[in-house]
């Protein structure tokens, strides 16, 4: 697999969601989810899953944007915020309700601990894209010259100290949330020491 074999969508919702991305998120926060997008996307091709490639880009650029100021809750956790926001976000791209639910649902599964692909094959993708670009979970499962390749044209910025800083305050904010959860099962040093960050 060569960065070259998955181009980004090139849809109006997809370039909208990459326009929204870009208008509330940091660089290293855009980089992560159109990372997560390949990461997905390579491993759906790899695995032989068939998959919708412009909702699965669209969740993965939106999948965080619970964490910023402008969209975050304090009453749900930063999933089911950014959920939320894909859904308004669907339909105004003119999406079917369905679809709009399922967007909001790809998002909310990316911080499950796991997700069945033959009930979810989007949420399962991006659930295991986020795992290696924020914990470093199974690196290998993606061939190394890719890994180089898309951390090369995406590169990680102060993604460490950004994320870090954002799912601390979700933390604290919201103790019984899975970023609660995640942060005392040490996500943190995870994501300090991510071999994608060496």
């Amino acid at each position: 697999m060569r960065l070259d074999d998955l181009p980004l969508p090139d849809t109006p919702a997809a370039r909208a969601a990459l326009e929204v991305a870009r208008r509330f998120h940091s660089p290293a926060f855009v980089n992560h989810g159109v990372r997560s997008y390949l990461w997905a996307a390579a491993a759906a091709r790899s695995e032989g899953l068939a998959v919708d490639d412009e909702l699965l880009f669209v969740s993965a650029a939106l999948h965080d944007l619970g964490l910023e100021p402008a969209f975050d809750s304090h009453t749900l956790p930063f999933e089911e915020a950014g959920g939320l926001v894909a859904w308004v976000f669907a339909a105004g791209a003119g999406w079917t309700e369905e679809r709009r639910d399922r967007a909001a649902a790809i998002i909310v599964a990316h911080m499950a601990d796991a997700v069945d692909p033959a009930v979810d094959a989007e949420g399962y993708l991006l659930e295991i894209a986020t795992a290696l670009d924020i914990s470093g979970r199974n690196p290998e499962a993606w061939d190394a010259e890719f890994r180089a390749e898309v951390l090369e044209a995406y590169p990680r910025l102060d993604l460490v100290g950004e994320f870090t800083g954002c799912i601390v305050d979700q933390a604290e904010r919201k103790p019984g949330s899975t970023a609660a959860a995640a942060v005392a099962a040490g996500l943190p040093a995870r994501l300090a020491a991510n071999p994608l960050q060496l």
